[in-house]
């Protein structure tokens, strides 16, 4: 296969079914609808781990979370255990990002020749007090998450507008310059991530739409499934809203914050292409998890349903398919072999054992319905581990101390009913254990999760310390943006 150079594009907290590309029937993603008609789709990509940082250090090596302890959003990747962007290094390549990484500074060895105008944890450590789970407090304080809603210009827009300005002028440089051997270039976007504000040009066509309902509301009888109550008793994210009304504004910013990221990539791509490199370059479209949007009150990820731990992921360019839609659960640890088969790397030995696959692999056979998709989850809100398998038409929730959950994704794709204590489902109940049990030991996973998040926080000054620190929202963006964003209308 002819080695290219590689554009991956990474936003953050996509849900996959809301393009153009996937179906959605006003979603507007013309950008990625034809990345998507000129390439391939992946319909059932699934994050390791719906939450950011954990999702991107597994991005990054190619391993599963409880592989290499990157637990939650204090615990950031530090290129301790080397991944694709060090390989590519030691071959020569360029290797550069541009924008939001979320690993845990600037200054570690990533993999990375150059961060331009990165995002990573606050000071170094982030969500510190998200590492406080043994015994996990019975309440946080309001959530700040959902706070700022409204048509405007957020210090996150600012910064994707800046990142975008910045990945078109590396692409015009790499066409008057080109490199000798094939460079990767990860532009991570941040979009549509909270705060849900956005310029109002993204946002009234959402606003003029009758937006359908969220499912599974607890206010209509729906329960909750006893681990996820936990959960949002803890930090009730829907709590912030005073009513429906400003539920649907912040659908509508979803909304309209995906249109935004999707110009956003239209725009790098078209300055790909004028630089004359769209022939030999591979674009490859991420996102690092979902986001629930209300579905069951939830808003934000962390758990486990699809709405939470499935991404989009496309891929065009040379050798790929065009117009195809590959059904074979696949996942962000395989980006790792496959960005090492688009640059013309071969693998080691020792690398042949990490669990991901090349998508080239993947793409050129028939859908397999044997293959897994996996996530986990260890962190903020979560008093256990719990485990997410996904094995032909049935998916599998594990909540160590907790009852599993059941779907069938084939007769019941939104996951309303739980299957879980129907006695005709027990076979299946019990083999999808057994082979959760035979990647990993649950309980020894979610003990040894706490026990190195309790060793972070005694190492800086201990539960009260931690916990003291307040709830602070998002991770904030360089404080350039956050001094320019004084005129933002959000509400």
């Amino acid at each position: 296969m002819k080695a290219t150079n590689v554009l991956f594009l990474f936003s953050d907290e996509h849900d996959p079914r809301y393009m153009g590309a996937s179906g959605h029937p006003f979603v507007q993603t013309p950008n990625l609808d034809a990345l998507a008609a000129r390439g391939t789709r992946f319909a059932n990509a699934w994050t390791p781990c719906p939450v950011c940082v954990p999702a991107r250090a597994s991005l990054a090596t190619g391993r599963w979370v409880h592989d290499i302890g990157n637990w939650d959003n204090a615990i950031g990747y530090t290129g301790r255990i080397e991944g694709w962007g060090h390989r590519l290094q030691k071959a020569g390549m360029r290797v550069e990002s541009i924008g939001k990484l979320h690993y845990q500074n600037g200054s570690s060895p990533t993999g990375f020749d150059v961060q331009h105008e990165p995002m990573h944890l606050l000071d170094g450590i982030g969500q510190l007090w998200g590492s406080v789970r043994d015994p996990m407090p019975e309440k946080a304080g309001p959530s700040a998450l959902y706070a700022k809603v409204g048509a405007g210009l957020s210090n996150y827009n600012r910064y994707d507008l800046r990142i975008t300005e910045l990945a078109t002028r590396w692409l015009e440089d790499r066409g008057r310059a080109p490199d000798e051997k094939p460079w990767l270039l990860m532009v991570g976007l941040v979009a549509p991530h909270m705060p849900l504000v956005v310029p109002q040009e993204y946002l009234e066509f959402y606003l003029s739409r009758d937006l359908p309902e969220p499912k599974l509301l607890p206010r209509d009888g729906y329960v909750r499934h006893p681990w996820v109550q936990r959960m949002t008793s803890f930090w009730d994210h829907d709590a912030t809203f005073e009513s429906d009304e400003k539920r649907h504004l912040a659908k509508a910013c979803y909304f309209g914050l995906i249109t935004f990221l999707d110009t956003q990539i239209g725009r790098i791509l078209a300055a790909l292409d004028a630089s004359g490199l769209g022939g030999d370059t591979r674009v490859v479209y991420s996102t690092d998890h979902g986001d629930n949007l209300g579905t069951r009150g939830l808003w934000n990820k962390d758990v486990l349903y699809r709405e939470s731990t499935g991404i989009p992921l496309i891929m065009a360019g040379p050798d790929i398919a065009q117009g195809a839609v590959c059904r074979t659960n696949v996942g962000l640890v395989d980006l790792y072999e496959t960005f090492l088969e688009a640059t013309g790397v071969s693998l080691e030995p020792a690398e042949r054992a990490l669990p991901g696959r090349s998508l080239f692999a993947v793409a050129k056979e028939a859908d397999d319905e044997e293959r897994i998709g996996f996530s986990e989850y260890h962190a903020v809100g979560a008093d256990t581990g719990a485990y997410m398998l996904v094995k032909g038409r049935y998916k599998y929730h594990h909540y160590v101390g907790y009852p599993p959950e059941l779907f069938d994704l084939e007769a019941d794709p939104e996951e309303l009913r739980d299957l879980a204590g129907d006695p005709a489902r027990a076979g299946v109940l019990a083999a999808l254990e057994a082979e959760l049990r035979a990647m990993l030991d649950p309980e020894a996973v979610d003990r040894h999760a706490k026990a190195d998040q309790a060793a972070l926080v005694a190492a800086h000054g201990g539960r009260e310390a931690a916990l003291a620190k307040g709830y602070p929202g998002e991770t904030p963006t360089a404080r350039k943006f956050d001094a320019a964003a004084s005129d933002s209308k959000s509400v």
